[in-house]
């Protein structure tokens, strides 16, 4: 019952974000056309933005709603597809160094860690791959769908399930080293955040709208945040997942849950430091000292790192189901339902250009790094951007 109701909720949102863009016309209302995708107007143009390259990568994120993500080490940048492609580029030439086929169904990744590649399946396989040949090292067998990338410091592996669970491998053999059950409500956003590592710590955000920091070799809880608390009469008004990426700065984490808030929390001592009123299924992202979100109804928000408020707001994006926002040099960009990728200025949330990436639209984390922008979009093409102010 627990997993049809999993169901349910799954249709209920992505039909919800996406009814008036899909069966408009049907069942007008109010309600339709106040949560319909903002049209999106004219810009100037302040950036330029050149394609640097692209890879197609087998079929993308698939028909289960992922969100895949690349994951960069050194000079590569490692890619996978649902249906079991993975693949290894050159970041500054667009080259492939290697591609495998998996005979799994890819649902979570992509973890690196020096010269090991992590992902996730469907079928609750966390597999290691050889990250300069792509050679399957070991797959170790989980008891839930993997949503999310696994991830390592060398020594442990963990990874988190759709059922609640955060697992902790041996980074040599994939043997079980120990598992921690979280309480799952009765209804979830499907989808769960990626754990962080923080030397010998590691922390892991659950459905309940927790976030944990555990012992990585032990499995030990060391402290424990309620970031959201379940409110409302309804199953569906109580859902608090925190499904989307968190970020690690320095000695502060961030993070946002669905129908919570925003908070900052000090990893030394577990002490929630800051929060503030928000909801996002994308996570948050640091820069300029600002913690960016992008809320469930398409806002943008750049609030203080410090806590001190909100430092601007962008709305013009209402309800085009936003990726999480990414720093790239002096700006901050967001991918939306359709496939646009939107460069705002991270100094007031201006808009200074705007491309499009992916007709199929782009849903996973994308990367910025220096002035480059790497977006995977939902149909399998990465593409590396390079984002500079005009003269």
């Amino acid at each position: 019952m627990q997993q049809i109701a999993r169901q349910v909720i799954l249709l209920f949102l992505v039909f919800n974000l996406a009814a008036c863009s899909t069966i408009s016309g049907w069942f007008e209302s109010d309600e339709d056309e106040a949560t319909a995708p903002a049209e999106l107007t004219d810009i100037e143009e302040k950036v330029n933005i050149e394609k640097l390259w692209s890879v197609n990568v087998g079929n993308g994120q698939g028909d289960g709603f992922y969100r895949i993500r690349p994951a960069i080490d050194g000079a590569m940048i490692y890619v996978a597809a649902a249906d079991g492609e993975v693949v290894a580029v050159e970041r500054a030439s667009g080259d492939t160094v290697w591609e495998v086929e998996l005979e799994a169904s890819l649902s979570g990744g992509v973890g690196v860690y020096e010269d090991a590649v992590f992902v996730g399946s469907s079928e609750g396989f966390v597999l290691k791959l050889d990250a300069s040949s792509g050679e399957q090292l070991w797959s170790s067998p989980l008891r839930g769908e993997i949503l999310s990338a696994p991830q390592s410091n060398g020594k442990v592996v963990v990874a988190q399930t759709y059922d609640g669970r955060l697992h902790g491998l041996d980074f040599e053999t994939g043997a079980m080293l120990w598992t921690y059950d979280s309480n799952v409500p009765v209804l979830t956003v499907r989808g769960t955040s990626t754990p962080i590592f923080n030397n010998n710590q590691v922390y892991a955000a659950f459905a309940n709208g927790r976030v944990l920091a555990f012992d990585a070799q032990t499995g030990g809880l060391l402290w424990e945040v309620r970031v959201a608390i379940p409110q409302g009469r309804s199953e569906i008004e109580r859902i608090v997942d925190i499904d989307g990426s968190m970020e690690l700065a320095g000695s502060e984490l961030f993070a946002v849950s669905y129908q919570g808030f925003v908070a900052a929390i000090d990893v030394q001592s577990g002490r929630k430091l800051w929060q503030q009123k928000g909801s996002s299924f994308s996570g948050v992202a640091q820069g300029f000292s600002n913690i960016y979100v992008a809320d469930e109804d398409g806002t943008v928000t750049a609030y203080m790192r410090n806590g001190q408020g909100v430092r601007w707001t962008q709305g013009a994006l209402a309800y085009r189901e936003l990726s999480r926002p990414t720093p790239v040099g002096s700006f901050v960009a967001v991918g939306d339902f359709e496939g646009y990728v939107h460069i705002l200025s991270q100094v007031d949330g201006e808009f200074v250009g705007r491309v499009s990436a992916d007709d199929d639209g782009v849903r996973a984390d994308m990367i910025g790094d220096g002035d480059v922008l790497y977006v995977y979009g939902n149909s399998g093409e990465l593409i590396a951007y390079e984002i500079t102010a005009k003269d």
